[in-house]
């Protein structure tokens, strides 16, 4: 309760869309196989849906979960399904989610992240029969641990002052 509370300025639709692309972006390069690479694209769907329900939705996740599939070359519509899951249940969260400072929302954006994983886990091994690991969850951990870096990142640009004025504390 002591922590300031800042008077967001409104979000601009080209800075989702450059968030989005970045997000992509940095999901496309070779990590030559690190275990526990975080899902950017999750994360930024996940932070958009929560931030600006209106804006960002599941059709948007689901676009992008297309994208991923024909990157990943996986089954068409696996991640397209996964990130359409995970932006439901994030915008049913949403209001709950902002009452809370960004480390204790990383703890309510794990499941999220898991149950998008045992969805794209549980589609792979009916299709090839193979279990992947319990390190394969290793991704949701550094995922969720990045969390709050992704919420200060995402919001300083709605933090700014639209005229600045050393009066004004805000």
């Amino acid at each position: 309760m002591n922590r300031p509370h800042y008077i967001l300025l409104p979000v601009s639709p080209l800075f989702i869309a450059v968030t989005l692309i970045c997000a992509f972006l940095l999901n496309l390069l070779p990590w030559g196989g690190l275990t526990g690479v975080p899902d950017f694209v999750a994360l930024v769907l996940i932070f958009w849906s929560v931030h600006q329900p209106r804006k960002v939705g599941i059709g948007v996740a689901f676009v992008m979960g297309l994208m991923m599939d024909v990157h990943n070359a996986s089954l068409l519509g696996e991640n397209a399904l996964a990130y359409t899951l995970l932006s439901y249940f994030a915008i049913m969260i949403h209001r709950r989610m902002l009452w809370f400072r960004p480390l204790t929302q990383a703890l309510h954006v794990l499941p999220l992240l898991v149950m998008m994983q045992v969805v794209q886990m549980l589609i792979q091994a009916l299709v090839s029969g193979k279990f992947p690991g319990w390190f394969y969850f290793a991704s949701s951990l550094v995922s969720a641990a990045l969390w709050p870096l992704v919420t200060w990142m995402l919001l300083a640009p709605q933090r700014r002052a639209i005229d600045r004025d050393e009066t004004r504390p805000i």
